[in-house]
This record gives structure tokens, C-alpha cells and sequence, in this order.
């Protein structure tokens, strides 16, 4: 589905307000799961990327670049995802030579380029199997309000500009469950972007540390890009932020175009973007992860802008990780 627009008002709408039941049904259900499911415990540490809104937060970016961090001090992590959009209900290690986005998903075939990806629906028997494969580590990307298997941290990830939105639950608003209840599991909130939306604040109320985070386009892409004609296009949770970091970086776009989030492209849908990009005299753009979900022989056709994630206070991220990284350590030692 596409973001409603309504959610990222900063009052809540009439439409918001006639939904407001209906998220209170939806937040008393998922307290009432994580009451009554007992978490069962993996061979090794589990580290969680999460949030507390459905859509882009950024979670696949900072499970990348921990996988990144982790492999810089020579521990195994491996990540775990559900597998949004695919088939393959798992577990089963992704291989980007031979699984698509339509098996594994569009995540995990990013998270793929960093470490040891997997894909369960079940998660505990996903940690599991990637602990039996050699991990010492499982970086969970996405699961944090599912209880069945249970974190040694979570962190959780928001979008600073505009925060929880509206402050309600879905379908009201974006939020998954309240920030109140959320916040009390976590272990420490990752402020995507400019803080204008209070959320180092609300994490220093609730004792929690915040690390500020920020994509940065490659610099490879910034060249290639900068004066260039573009049409946008991005099928991601808020496809805005793709658009204006083309923007920023000097592209001159002539057309943007949001999809759904995950969206899987049809060749009838990129044979005309395509089409309608040549007729403007611009190249047609979108995400790594929407590059994924093309069809392999659109790829060619489209270019996709890269983006490194980089963090505000490195030290500050080795502090929060120290405690998980500590016990690994230890567990290897002979």
C-alpha cells in the first residue's frame, strides 16, 4: 500500500480520528500476542533492527552497515529477515545468483552484499539455522513487535523529520504499537536524518541513548547524477525521501513516480517509464532496493542511486554494541 498521507499530518485528520478505534483494536491485539507468547532464546546473541512505524525508516541501511561495523572486529553476524514479498517461507540462505526478489524478497537480497542473509518466516528456526551455519551473531532486520524470538538488543529506527507522524496506531496513523510500549523494549533509538521531530528528546525521557544516522548518496553516483535529466521513480515506504536526495545532489528531475511499497514491476510498467523517460530526454532512476524487484531484463534500462549510511558518533554506536559484542567475544574464546 501506499503511505497515507494523512498519517505524517502533524493533527489528526477527520479520516484519522474515524480510524482511531479501529488502532486502539489493533494495539490492544498486539499486546495481547506479546503477553501470551513466551520468546524462545537462539544459540547466539540476537541483535534487532526495528521500528515503530509500518514503512521507511531506514532499517535495511543500518542492518547493512552493523553487519559492516561487526565484520571490522571480526565478529560473524549473519541477518535474518522475514522475507517480505517472497515466496520461500524458509529457512534458506539467500544466494543472489540464484534467488530473486519474488523467492526472498528485495531486503534480503541487499542485506545478501554485507554478510550471511536468511529468510524464515519462522524466525527462532531461522536463528537457528544460521547459528548451526556458523553465526555468532543474528542481525534481525524488521521483527522487532514480533515476540517469538528473543532480543539481546533492539534498535530501534526512525525517520527524524517526520518522527511517529500523527502519534496513532495503525490504521489510524503509522505506528505499530505506542511509542510508550515500544520505547520499554528497546535499547536504543537510531534518529535517521534531521531531528525535527523531538526523537533525541523523547529517547533521553525514556533513559534511552540516540544515535544520529544519515544516508549519504556514493560519491560515484553524485558525479554520475549531478546535471543530469531523471525520472524518478521508487516503490519504498516514503519515496519523497528518495526524490529529494536526487534533488539535492543536483539532478534535474523531470518526473516523479511513487509506488507502493515493495511493489513488484511488471515489463509492460518499465518498458513505459522507460518509454516516458526517453521522450523527456532523461534516464530512468530509483532505489538499490527497488532495482532488485525489476525485471532482469529492465535493469540495464534504469539506473539506481546508491546510499552509504553514516553515522554521526561512531563511538557512540560502539558503546551501545558493546555489551552483545563483549559476550560474543567471550563465547569464542577458547
Amino acid at each position: 500500500m501506499k503511505t497515507p498521507g494523512f498519517w505524517y499530518r502533524p493533527e489528526a485528520t477527520a479520516a484519522a480520528r474515524l480510524l482511531a478505534p479501529a488502532g486502539a483494536l489493533y494495539d490492544a491485539a498486539s499486546r495481547l500476542r506479546r503477553a501470551w507468547v513466551t520468546p524462545q532464546r537462539a544459540p547466539v546473541p540476537v541483535v534487532c533492527i526495528g521500528n515503530l512505524v509500518a514503512g521507511g525508516a531506514g532499517k535495511t541501511p543500518v542492518a547493512l552497515a552493523l553487519a559492516r561495523r561487526l565484520a571490522e572486529i571480526g565478529i560473524a553476524a549473519h541477518t535474518l529477515s522475514r522475507g517480505h514479498g517472497g515466496s520461500l517461507a524458509g529457512p534458506v540462505r539467500v544466494d543472489p545468483a540464484v534467488h530473486g526478489a519474488a523467492e526472498v524478497g528485495d531486503e534480503p537480497l541487499l542485506l545478501a552484499r554485507a554478510a550471511p542473509a536468511w529468510v524464515s518466516r519462522d524466525r527462532p528456526a531461522g536463528a537457528r539455522a544460521a547459528a548451526a551455519a556458523g553465526a555468532a551473531l543474528i542481525l534481525m532486520d524488521d521483527g522487532f513487535q514480533n515476540p517469538s524470538l528473543a532480543k539481546d538488543l533492539s534498535l530501534l529506527v526512525v525517520d527524524g523529520p517526520v518522527g511517529f507522524g500523527n502519534g496513532l496506531v495503525l490504521p489510524a496513523g503509522p505506528l505499530r504499537e505506542t511509542p510508550e510500549a515500544g520505547l520499554k523494549r528497546a535499547g536504543a533509538l537510531v534518529v535517521m536524518g534531521r531531528d525535527q521531530a523531538g526523537m533525541a528528546a523523547l529517547a533521553a525521557r525514556h533513559g534511552l541513548p540516540a544515535l544520529g544516522a544519515r544516508l549519504v548518496p556514493a560519491p560515484g553516483d553524485v558525479a554520475r547524477l549531478r546535471g543530469r535529466r531523471v525520472l524518478a521513480f521508487a516503490g519504498i515506504g516514503r519515496p519523497q525521501k528518495f526524490f529529494a536526495t536526487l534533488a539535492e545532489l543536483g539532478a534535474e528531475i523531470v518526473g516523479r513516480i511513487a509506488f507502493p511499497d515493495h511493489h513488484a514491476y511488471t515489463p509492460d510498467e518499465m518498458m513505459r517509464l522507460v518509454e516516458t523517460a526517453q521522450e523527456r530526454g532523461a534516464v530512468a532512476v530509483t532505489t538499490e532496493k527497488d532495482q532488485v524487484r525489476l525485471p532482469p531484463a529492465a535493469r540495464p534500462m534504469v539506473e539506481a542511486l546508491r546510499v552509504d549510511l553514516a553515522w554521526d558518533d561512531p563511538v557512540a554506536l560502539d558503546a551501545v554494541l558493546e555489551p552483545v559484542v563483549r559476550r560474543v567475544l567471550h563465547a569464542s574464546r577458547p
